[in-house]
């Protein structure tokens, strides 16, 4: 028996007008832009002009790169590195303790011996679609794109790019399933993958999912 098709998707709810809670503790740049109704927790620095959106919770000792871009209603665990130049669509979901790097050949010194300079080097970033979710302690090695609604394991490590609604595991991270919106793996059903809980059906073609109309 086929699952209850989903309800028509509505429109999100417009972002929430409270102004942004900022804790004591946390250090956010005067030409950082922070949206209505995030709420920042303490110890989290937010650098010069980053822009995070509004309804995101920045948890406990976050550190969101200078520049960096965060959609609204993201949630952003503990202890999160996000380092320039990282781009956050809507809706996406960082761990605790995750990483997202932006340079491919780090050394503290050049050749020479001399320290590095924020100039001696271009810096190349992860970019997040809307809906995705990256577990506890993910690394993700820039350059590298984490599509919609995608789902990282816990403790993978993303060298390659990952398909929108891609489950990836693994050091190097691979593919090892599809994952719905709600974020549980789809089900086998005849020639289509459904998924359990909103009985959205999809079709994978050519290595990538889509959906059923």
């Amino acid at each position: 028996m086929n699952p209850t098709p989903p309800p028509t998707p509505q429109s999100p709810a417009a972002v929430g007008s409270r102004p942004a809670h900022v804790a004591a503790s946390a250090d956010v740049a005067p030409e950082a832009r922070v949206g209505p109704s995030t709420r920042v927790w303490g110890l989290a620095q937010i650098r010069e002009g980053a822009r995070v959106g509004g309804e995101c919770v920045i948890g406990r000792g976050v550190y969101v790169g200078a520049g960096v871009v965060v959609g609204d209603r993201c949630k952003i665990q503990n202890d999160a590195l996000l380092y320039e130049p990282a781009v956050l669509g809507d809706g996406v979901f960082v761990g605790p303790a995750v990483v997202l790097t932006n340079d491919r050949a780090p050394r503290a010194v050049s050749p020479e011996g001399r320290l590095k300079e924020p100039s001696d080097w271009t810096p190349v970033g992860v970019r997040v679609g809307d809906g995705a979710s990256l577990g506890a302690r993910s690394v993700c090695v820039a350059p590298v794109s984490i599509g919609r609604w995608a789902m990282v394991a816990a403790g993978a490590v993303v060298t390659r790019d990952v398909p929108d609604h891609a489950l990836v595991a693994g050091v190097p991270a691979r593919r090892i399933g599809w994952v719905g919106r709600a974020g549980v793996s789809l089900v086998p059903d005849g020639d289509s993958l459904v998924c359990p809980v909103t009985g959205t059906r999809y079709r994978v073609e050519n290595d990538a999912l889509r959906e059923e109309r």
